[in-house]
């Protein structure tokens, strides 16, 4: 069924004209899903969240990032000591055409309690239940109870959401919870229509029911995804005020106008570097996010662009990002995860200044941390009490049990992805650690099998990174909480009792030097039981057409196509 109403949706756009007004973007990997519930990694949430909206979105021209409504009609109103929270919604907010779906069916608060529904529920396997989960009165007995029944779930009222009106939205909370309005800043909380969940069997995979700026007329994970303007959309305009780079780039120009510019947006799938430099560099993309393998071919000594770049009047932005890596070890298996001395020492003996010149051309800045910069509370004096120590290393592989490697079983690396890069990584990891006697073999994954084998905890050792879903450690910290062990995020299945009651206690207090205090506490635990072996911190190189306007790079601001205008051609 999920299929038909697909093949529907393509077969009323099909007389659409060629759009002259298209921007032309590549995917690094294979789209896992446009579920906005079960979309968790950077690359469906660039096609989710251009089609849905939530109710709260990142201020697009401001650094640091600061929250505004987007289908919310104000901030949240926090009465009862942090446990009421009332949230007015914008009223008629259309959504986008469906065969299933009223010509006039607008958003309604139900349909946002819809979304969070479907995070509990068990049926949809939602990614964003760590979100909600113990937060919300009655809502994990509403799980319990609802089980799989689809029919249960529309049936059964959750005590603790709300909805006075159409156009109120209530939660009552077991807990203060800070980070809520952070958490309906993202896909989980997009609203979806009850008839919806009702004809697909609450599959969304592959079928959109969005209200955002954009609609899917094609849709194929493995090639391409062609999305239009929706002519009737009205829940935002461009921003009116931004910050001091903001200003410098020119970006405020088309203050206050309606949204969106572009007529049509086209992702094609291209997992190698080079197939999207070639098209970057022959103008059949717009936009490039470089990878290290092109940082000498754009970028002289200086990290300037290329003459012959720059003559072509190509842009160039070098952004931070809330993105970072390291070493993951799965805790539960008998081999890693029972031998600290064994984890000590692969994280001596792995060189990470070589590892960020290979991989980033010394373009991404070392890890001094668990916490990246850019949130509260990380500490820039902050140490790892590892370092790359050959020495040391073998001390401490024998001291595990494995002089020189001898006893060691096959240790099995899993490859994030099919790229390139991603294989090099791997085996990079696989030779520094051979040095110490250790042997391992790689394991090859596409990025979603990947993602899907970490959420099932079945990988053994593999390269971890997240991109922060907000910027608060707190989002940072429930990867490593035993609350949320697979399907949630904690794939090392890492679990300590203190920082589990730290974790309890730092995720419901405001920015503040106790909460800093704590952050310290969780990190001292961290370090001294080694789920992860820190790497980097990401920097990313932006390239764009010289046509690309309104065009500012960030990691967080997913739904950013919406402000992006091209130059009318000459």
């Amino acid at each position: 069924m999920k299929f038909l109403f697909l093949l529907l949706t393509l077969a009323a756009c099909s007389g659409k004209k060629e759009a002259k007004n298209e921007l032309k973007l590549s995917l690094g990997n294979e789209i896992s899903t446009i579920d906005p519930a079960a979309c968790f990694d950077q690359v469906c949430q660039g096609i989710v969240n251009n089609l849905y909206e939530s109710l709260y979105e990142y201020e697009y021209l401001k650094r640091p990032y600061q929250l505004r409504p987007l289908l919310a009609a104000e901030m949240p109103l926090i009465e009862n000591n942090g446990l009421k929270v009332t949230i007015k919604l914008k009223e008629n907010i259309p959504y986008h055409p469906q065969p299933f779906l009223s010509g006039n069916r607008v958003m309604k608060a139900a349909d946002v309690i819809n979304a969070i529904k479907r995070q509990a529920f068990i049926g949809t396997k939602g990614q964003g239940w760590w979100l909600f989960e113990k937060k919300i009165v009655g809502l994990d007995e509403w799980r319990v109870k609802v089980g799989t029944d689809l029919e249960a779930f529309f049936k059964e009222p959750v005590a603790g959401l709300q909805s006075p009106d159409h156009h109120t939205l209530v939660f009552l909370l077991t807990k203060p919870f800070p980070q809520l309005a952070y958490g309906l800043a993202m896909n989980f909380a997009s609203p979806i229509p009850e008839e919806a969940i009702r004809e697909l069997k609450n599959d969304l995979g592959h079928v959109e029911v969005g209200t955002g700026a954009f609609r899917m007329v094609s849709y194929n994970p493995n090639a391409e995804v062609t999305m239009d303007r929706f002519e009737n959309y009205k829940s935002s305009t461009y921003p009116t005020v931004g910050d001091r780079v903001a200003n410098e780039m020119n970006l405020l120009g088309d203050a206050g106008l309606k949204l969106p510019f572009l007529d049509r947006v086209v992702h094609v799938v291209q997992k190698e570097q080079q197939t999207s430099w070639l098209n970057f560099m022959a103008n059949k993309l717009d936009i490039l996010v470089l990878s290290k393998d092109y940082y000498q071919a754009a970028l002289d000594e200086s990290g300037n662009l290329k003459p012959e770049l720059a003559t072509k009047k190509m842009q160039l932005q070098i952004a931070p990002t809330l993105i970072y890596w390291w070493l993951a070890f799965n805790m539960k298996d008998p081999v890693v995860g029972n031998n600290l001395k064994l984890r000590q020492a692969i994280a001596h003996g792995v060189d990470v200044e070589k590892f960020i010149k290979l991989f980033t051309s010394n373009v991404g800045q070392k890890a001094n941390s668990i916490y990246p910069p850019g949130i509260p509370g990380y500490n820039p004096s902050a140490e790892l009490p590892y370092k790359y120590d050959l020495d040391k290393a073998k001390k401490l592989l024998a001291e595990a049990g494995y002089p020189n490697g001898k006893g060691l079983s096959e240790l099995t690396f899993d490859v994030r992805g099919s790229s390139t890069l991603n294989r090099q990584i791997a085996e990079f990891v696989v030779q520094e650690i051979g040095v110490l006697g250790i042997k391992a073999k790689t394991n090859a994954n596409t990025f979603p099998v990947f993602l899907e084998r970490s959420r099932r905890g079945e990988l053994q050792f593999w390269h971890g990174g997240w991109i922060l879903d907000y910027p608060d450690a707190e989002n940072i910290l429930q990867l490593l909480a035993t609350s949320s062990f697979p399907p949630g995020p904690n794939s090392t299945m890492y679990t300590n009792k203190k920082v589990d009651s730290l974790f309890e206690k730092i995720r419901y207090m405001e920015e503040g030097p106790e909460k800093h205090a704590f952050m310290a506490q969780v990190e001292q635990e961290v370090n001294r039981d080694l789920p992860w072996v820190m790497l980097y911190y990401t920097r990313n190189y932006v390239l764009s057409q010289q046509r690309v306007m309104n065009y500012r790079y960030s990691d967080i601001v997913t739904n950013y196509l919406k402000y992006v205008k091209l130059q009318p051609a000459q």
